[in-house]
């Protein structure tokens, strides 16, 4: 009887603090707060190289949420900026670029790499794209996704400028798309603590 007692706190306890940080994630402006201080300033800085970040693509080898939004602040860019070149990194590249192509990016102003699977890989393979490359370089993410990536970049020796696409904070305007944003960000933390351990960043 006492086991079941204490289990049953236990798990009052647990669906309270469910409760409340639902409650807090969907009617507070915490998560967005959240992914302003991962993105920096939300702006278009000027540059030569556009350094374009792909995430995952989607379930069905599509593009997914995170590139669309990538993509079309990308495509953005390079209507309204001087940029000569894009350079896209990562699995989830190949729908980004057939995105620029389909609305104007001539293919041969693009240089791109499949290979990478994480922040680091994207680094990595990126700083040997861009050798040789002169002019200024600027990095183009998602909001939550920029805090790691401009320092995985710095750790390898690149200088980049942050230019965050409004991810997280596009979903956040939205009540329903708050508590998955809010698991964005929980994740995104953890893989910051991660790289943090290793020595990434």
């Amino acid at each position: 009887m006492t086991a079941l007692r204490n289990l049953g706190r236990i798990l009052t306890r647990l669906f309270a603090t469910i409760g409340f940080i639902t409650v807090l994630v969907i009617s507070t402006p915490i998560v967005s707060w959240w992914a302003r201080a991962y993105s920096g300033p939300i702006e278009q800085p000027k540059g030569d190289i556009l350094i374009l970040l792909s995430a995952a693509t989607d379930d069905r080898g599509g593009i997914s949420y995170s590139s669309y939004w990538r993509a079309r602040y990308a495509l953005l860019a390079w209507q309204t900026g001087d940029f000569k070149k894009i350079v896209i990194s990562g699995g989830g590249g190949p729908g980004i670029l057939n995105f620029l192509i389909a609305n104007g990016v001539p293919r041969e102003a693009t240089v791109a790499e499949w290979r990478s699977t994480s922040t680091r890989e994207n680094g990595i393979q990126t700083a040997q794209l861009i050798q040789g490359m002169p002019g200024e370089k600027v990095l183009l993410t998602s909001d939550f996704h920029m805090y790691r990536a401009i320092r995985v970049f710095g750790k390898l020796g690149m200088h980049v400028s942050p230019m965050a696409a409004p991810d997280v904070l596009q979903a956040t305007e939205h009540w329903n798309g708050r508590f998955p944003a809010f698991q964005t960000m929980l994740v995104e933390s953890v893989k910051i603590a991660y790289y943090k351990l290793r020595g990434w960043m």
